[in-house]
């Protein structure tokens, strides 16, 4: 049995500050991908963060997409979010 797909969405963009997840301009995100799981998403994300390390504005985050395609779950999701 190969592993369950679990996908995973890497993107990023420039934040209106660096403390804040308000993006300046969502239409200029820059999406890096989606991937099978985890690790490669971890992959992908630190090397887009290394890339603008230079720019505190510049934030990139790992959406896991799986917990929302997987209806199953959705119980558990409302539950506690963060």
């Amino acid at each position: 049995m190969p592993d369950k797909q679990l996908l995973h969405l890497v993107f990023g963009g420039e934040l209106v500050r660096p403390d804040s997840q308000q993006f300046v301009d969502p239409k200029k995100l820059h999406i890096v991908g989606i991937f099978p799981n985890y690790d490669e998403a971890q992959k992908a994300w630190r090397g887009a963060t290394g890339a603008t390390i230079d720019d505190a504005h510049m934030r990139y985050f790992i959406v896991h997409l799986h917990r929302f395609l997987d209806p199953k779950n959705e119980g558990d999701d409302h539950d506690h979010h963060h």
